[in-house]
C-alpha cells in the first residue's frame, strides 16, 4: 500500500527545520504485515526529544528512516500467527521488542532486552524484515521497530499492548514513551514511597510525567528544577513544592541549603551532562542519582570514586522507566483513569506530517511539553 510519511532523509542539519527540512514528507511504499506482525493505522505520534536526538545526529541511523517511537493507534490487518489481536483494536507501540527469552527478558526485564538494540542498529522489524521503501525502489529503514511518523506502520506483534477503547488514543500515545520513561523512574526504578522527598531535573514530557507521578506517589516534597521559568510554573501548578531555576549559578547550593544537604532520590531527565552534574550535585549522602535522560552517545560523565564509597551514594539509569510494558502500561492508565497521572496536559498542540519539521523546531527551542502528530489528518 502506498501511504504518506516524513522520512528522516539527513541527520545533524542546522536549525531551523522549517528551512533545512531534514525530513521530506513523501509518499512511500509499505508492504503487508509478514508472519508475527502486525499492520496498524497511526492515530497519534508524540514528538519526543529522543527523535529530536536522531535529527542532531546525536544518535548516528541508518538512512534513510521514518522514525518516531511513541504512539497508539488501531489494528487494521494481521500477519500468519499473531495471536492476542483482531482488527479494529486499539494498541499503544511500544519502542523496545523484547525477544523473550534472554536472561534480562526471563529475569523481568524486557526493556533492556539486546535482541531490540541489534534490529535498531540495522534498521529493520526484530525479524529481520523490512516493509518499508520509496517509490523508486529505495529501502527506508525502520525505527525502533516502529516508524510511527506515518500514517501506517507494520510492527512486531510484540511491539504492541492492548487498550480499551474509551482512552482517547491522543493522550494513550504518550505512554509508549514519555509516561513509561519518566513516571516508571519514579514508581519502579526509584520504588518512591509516601512521605519520601523527590527532585526532578528537566521539565520536558519525560520530567513532567516523573513530578506528576511523584505526586500520585505521596511525595512529600518534589523539588523541581529546570531552566525554562515558565517549565517551573506549570510544575508548581502541578504538584512541585519547589522550584530552582537551573540557570543560576548558584542553584545547586541553593537546593542544597533548602533541603539540608540534598535529596535522598534525584531523577534527572533533560539527557545532558550538566543536567546530570547538577543532579548528582543535589544528592545527598547515600542518595541515589537516577538518569531517565539520554544524551550523546558519547558523552562521558566523572566523578570522585571515594565519595561515592564513604558517602554510600548510587548512580542508577532507568531505561523505559524500568517497565515490563504489558504490566506497567495497563497499571499506569489506570492511574490516568482515576485522574491520579492526568498526562492529558502535557499535550502542547497538535501537528500535521506537513508541519512535522516546524513542531522540531518548536521543540529544540523548549517552548512545548509534547506535541502530538496526527498523520491522517
Amino acid at each position: 500500500m502506498r501511504m504518506k510519511a516524513a522520512v528522516l532523509q539527513a541527520q545533524g542539519l542546522p536549525r531551523p527545520y522549517a528551512e533545512t527540512r531534514p525530513m521530506s514528507i513523501e509518499e512511500v511504499e509499505l508492504a503487508p504485515p509478514g508472519p508475527g506482525e502486525v499492520l496498524i493505522e497511526i492515530a497519534a505520534a508524540g514528538l519526543c526529544h529522543s527523535d529530536l536526538s536522531t535529527i542532531e545526529n546525536q544518535r548516528p541511523r541508518p538512512l534513510p528512516i521514518i522514525i518516531g517511537h511513541e504512539g497508539a493507534g488501531i489494528v487494521r490487518a494481521l500477519g500468519a500467527g499473531v495471536t492476542g489481536l483482531k482488527e479494529g483494536d486499539h494498541v499503544v507501540a511500544l519502542f523496545v521488542t523484547s525477544c523473550g527469552e534472554c536472561r534480562y527478558c526471563v529475569r523481568g526485564r524486557p526493556n533492556i532486552c539486546a535482541a531490540s538494540f541489534d534490529t535498531r542498529a540495522k534498521g529493520t522489524l526484530m525479524s529481520g524484515a523490512r516493509r518499508l521503501k520509496r517509490l523508486n525502489g529505495e529501502v527506508v529503514n525502520h525505527n525502533s521497530g516502529l516508524s510511527l511518523f506515518a500514517q501506517f506502520a507494520v510492527v512486531m506483534r510484540d511491539s504492541l499492548v492492548k487498550i480499551d477503547k474509551d482512552i482517547p488514543l491522543e493522550d494513550a500515545a504518550l505512554f509508549g514513551c514519555a509516561v513509561m520513561t519518566g513516571a516508571g523512574a519514579v514508581i519502579n526504578t526509584a520504588r518512591l514511597r509516601p512521605g519520601e522527598e523527590v527532585a526532578v531535573v528537566g521539565l520536558g514530557g519525560v520530567g513532567m510525567n516523573a513530578l506528576l507521578a511523584a505526586v500520585a506517589a505521596g511525595a512529600s516534597r518534589i523539588i523541581a528544577v529546570d531552566t525554562s521559568q515558565a517549565k517551573l510554573d506549570l510544575a508548581r501548578e502541578w504538584g512541585a513544592t519547589d522550584c530552582f531555576l537551573a540557570g543560576n549559578a548558584d542553584c545547586a547550593a541553593a537546593v542544597r541549603e533548602a533541603t539540608a544537604g540534598g535529596l535522598d532520590t534525584v531523577i534527572e531527565t533533560a539527557g545532558t551532562i550538566p543536567a546530570f552534574e547538577l543532579a548528582h550535585a543535589i544528592t545527598a549522602r547515600g542518595g541515589s542519582t537516577i538518569s531517565a535522560g539520554l544524551p550523546n552517545v558519547a558523552a562521558k560523565f566523572s566523578y570522585l570514586h571515594a565519595a561515592l564509597v564513604s558517602e554510600e551514594r548510587s548512580i542508577r539509569g532507568s531505561y523505559m522507566g524500568s517497565c515490563v510494558p504489558n504490566r506497567d502500561i495497563p497499571l499506569l492508565l489506570g492511574l490516568y483513569r482515576r485522574g491520579k497521572l492526568p498526562v492529558q496536559k502535557l499535550k502542547s498542540g497538535f501537528v500535521s506530517l506537513d508541519e512535522i519539521n516546524e513542531g522540531f523546531d518548536r521543540l529544540a527551542e523548549g517552548t512545548v511539553l509534547r506535541q502530538i502528530l496526527r498523520p491522517n489528518g
